[in-house]
């Protein structure tokens, strides 16, 4: 949100009062925080006890959390209504931290990180990784800001209009502003379909339902890595507006509406470092199960299937000798108006516990499509209204509309009762034979509503997409255990990184839709999400053969891998002979580097970084990196740079070092750009030097013992030896060692 006018004025209707001067720099008591440090910044600079009078302060705090985190509290009135942010199970109990004030003034030292203070004028407040300032707080940098009754607010209004969201009602704000330095890049901020280097951009953090190809984004977490060498997260999970470097072009600003501003500041100095810090204060992704890194296969949204049609499918990529994992069913298999009912429609599946049986017979698991409405027409609608699990307005009246389904409400996840009503009918499709669920939207939240824990409407919009997989993944975790507990979800906010697998949403059939799908991966790979998947050729339209081939190549080189559309099927034969070959080819292939792809996501859970990484969380020290989204690193082994034409030809970069082809086998030397005309069934995917790659026996199914004729693949560039864990899927661990001058490839 754009407060200015230039480097001078403010925009009509805007006044903001900024902080002028640590004026009072004191240890705070001894509070849960633990050790800190609180600062009365004045809005002004006090030069005389006059000065005092009449004068707004606005208080700011540190403290941390956790080791190299420090959370920043910046208040205008701390009485100023504010419910929390965001879930941080990491935190220490008592926080930690070493304080030292003085006359230099105020240090907060916890590991590598410290924020430090000066006193008076002019405000500053720098953050130091390893002894270096990363960033800064200087002049007209924390800001209180006012828009007057009839200021224009065009530029604030985000959101879905139909989804009665728009401009936050508070008319105040509090906002930062941290130092943006020379050649310093920003990434993240969700999973975001434009550039991932978010410099120059305006970001609104506001769930929407806008596809792939808009300035919305269905996963929006406030954030951010900086090349510079620290991360940060504004901790709040209403709407948050970033301005990085679009507004005051030397730094990144952050406003969010109300009169209380947190924010943590996580120490790097890498981008690796940064993520581990994040995810252990917020949360890291679980332990997905092995058969979920297979293929699914969708019926997609609109085609008309039943049993028959299923089985069709099936069989058909059995022939084809095509490896299938999950087989999903998509919302056609309740009746239409009922979304959600959560009954098989009767007049197309007769037999839903015996079709499921017989799924599970072939070795097949099986998704079914959820979401958290429930139509005006389903059976459901009277019983969660007379019982108050659906969100009401302010008048009583059940909050209702007509997009999406006829009539529908929105179930209440705040209301425990309501929640637990939810599950149970998840329960019941367990029962009878669903392993997992995909839960679709999430983000169309109303605001003019009433919560039944009395939330903040404007903090639910977002905060509703963690509520409402949290209810799912419990309900998974409850029932088929922590390690086989996996979601197909569409929505998330920080945090949801918890909550596996996350997929792309809706793109469109082209080639530029199958480029900003990896945008909004990799961007959502930089916001602490280990897993992401896409709907292999596009959801909307049908993909021209090429496109669909060249999706597959991608998407069978992702975490995970659907088949999904909106109105066609996306079995491969439905294009042409090729796209089976191509499908085989590389489905094969992913089921031979699964000893590799489940150690990544085994990884994930201790670490917090990423299975599909850009380039610069893998070299951070290569300059040429900082830009790069049309590559991505798969684990830290693997180079990946999908085609994006049917001609085959595609421009990538290679870090410095041998790199080798890992369908060729040939090597060249890296350090600089390639050009490369790729047939369908190949394109760039290259080995890391010196890499040491366990290599499956099976081609089948990703869930095997990958101990079982197992190879060791050794490439060049290599010295000295190398160490090798893989993990079979019923958790043994055996550890290799490996000479890398033994080259096997």
């Amino acid at each position: 949100m754009k407060f200015t006018d230039g480097f001078w004025q403010l925009r009509p209707g805007v006044t903001a009062l900024y902080a002028q001067e640590a004026y009072d720099i004191e240890p705070t008591d001894a509070t849960a925080d633990g050790p800190g440090i609180r600062i009365t910044a004045p809005t002004g600079v006090i030069t005389g006890r006059g000065a005092t009078l009449n004068r707004p302060v606005l208080t700011v705090t540190l403290s941390s959390p956790l080791e190299g985190v420090i959370r920043v509290r910046v208040s205008h009135h701390e009485g100023g209504r504010r419910q929390g942010g965001f879930e941080t199970p990491g935190a220490a109990a008592g926080g930690v931290g070493d304080v030292e004030i003085g006359a230099d003034g105020g240090v907060l030292r916890t590991g590598t990180l410290a924020a430090r203070i000066a006193p008076g004028a002019p405000w500053s407040l720098a953050f130091e990784v390893d002894g270096r300032r990363v960033t800064g707080s200087g002049n007209k940098a924390q800001g209180y800001v006012r828009l007057a009754a009839d200021a224009a607010v065009d530029h604030g209004i985000v959101g879905n209009a139909r989804a009665e969201t728009g401009v936050p009602d508070e008319r105040v704000f509090v906002h930062e502003q941290l130092d943006l330095g020379v050649g310093e890049t920003i990434y993240g901020l969700g999973e975001r379909f434009g550039p991932l280097v978010k410099n120059g951009q305006s970001v609104d953090i506001w769930n929407a339902d806008g596809g792939t190809s808009s300035e919305q984004a269905y996963k929006n977490v406030p954030f951010y890595v900086s090349s510079a060498g620290y991360g940060l997260l504004v901790n709040d999970p209403g709407h948050v507006s970033f301005e990085v470097g679009s507004e005051a072009v030397e730094r990144v600003q952050f406003a969010v509406p109300g009169e209380v501003l947190e924010y943590f500041v996580f120490a790097g100095p890498t981008a690796a470092d940064v993520l581990h810090r994040y995810t252990a204060l917020t949360g890291r992704a679980p332990v997905v199960p092995a058969w979920s890194y297979g293929p699914w296969l969708s019926t997609s949204f609109t085609t008309d299937y039943d049993e028959a049609t299923v089985t069709s499918f099936i069989e058909g990529m059995a022939e084809r000798e095509l490896p299938l994992s999950v087989f999903h069913f998509d919302c056609f298999w309740m009746r239409e108006f009922n979304w959600c009912d959560f009954e098989w429609d009767p007049r197309v599946f007769p037999d839903p516990e015996g079709m499921l049986a017989r799924l599970h017979e072939r070795g097949l698991r099986v998704s079914a499509w959820i979401n958290p409405y429930i139509g005006q027409r389903s059976p459901l609608f009277e019983e969660a209204s007379s019982r108050g699990f659906l969100v009401r307005r302010a008048d009583g009246s059940v909050w209702q509309w007509d997009l999406w389904q006829a009539g529908m409400g929105l179930v209440d996840f705040t209301n425990p009762d309501a929640t637990a009503w939810y599950q149970g009918h998840l329960r019941r499709l367990l029962a009878q034979g669903v392993d997992c669920f995909k839960t679709d939207f999430g983000e169309r939240i109303p605001t003019e509503v009433v919560w039944h824990d009395g939330a903040d409407p404007g903090r639910m919009h977002n905060l509703y997409t963690q509520l409402y997989n949290r209810a799912v993944h419990d309900v998974l975790v409850q029932e088929r255990g922590a390690g086989e507990a996996v979601l197909f979800a569409r929505s998330a906010t920080a945090g949801g990184q918890t909550m596996p697998v996350h997929w792309g949403g809706d793109n469109t059939s082209t080639f530029v839709s199958m480029a900003e799908s990896l945008r909004g991966g990799l961007s959502l790979a930089m916001s602490g999400f280990a897993h992401w998947s896409h709907d292999i050729g596009g959801f909307e339209g049908t993909p021209d053969p090429a496109v669909f081939k060249r999706w597959t190549a991608f998407g069978l080189l992702s975490s995970h891998s659907r088949f999904h559309g909106s109105d066609s099927y996306r079995v491969p034969w439905a294009f042409d002979e090729e796209a089976v070959e191509v499908t085989r080819r590389f489905s094969h292939l992913k089921m031979r580097l699964m000893p590799y792809l489940y150690q990544l996501g085994l990884d994930a859970a201790e670490t917090g970084i990423p299975l599909m990484r850009p380039l610069v969380l893998e070299f951070p020290d290569d300059p040429a990196v900082a830009y790069l989204d049309r590559q991505y690193m798969l684990g830290p082994s693997l180079l990946v740079a999908p085609v994006f034409s049917a001609e085959g030809d595609v421009e990538f970069y290679l870090p410095a070092g041998a790199w080798t082809s890992l369908l060729t086998g040939e090597t060249v030397e890296g350090g600089r750009w390639l050009r490369e005309r790729h047939g369908f069934d190949s394109l760039p995917l290259y080995v890391r030097p010196g890499a040491v790659l366990p290599w499956g026996a099976r081609v089948d199914r990703p869930d095997y013992d990958y101990t079982d004729g197992l190879q060791l693949r050794v490439f060049p560039g290599g010295e000295g030896a190398a160490s090798v864990v893989v993990t079979t899927p019923d958790g043994a661990a055996r550890t290799y060692e490996v000479d890398r001058a033994d080259v096997t490839r």
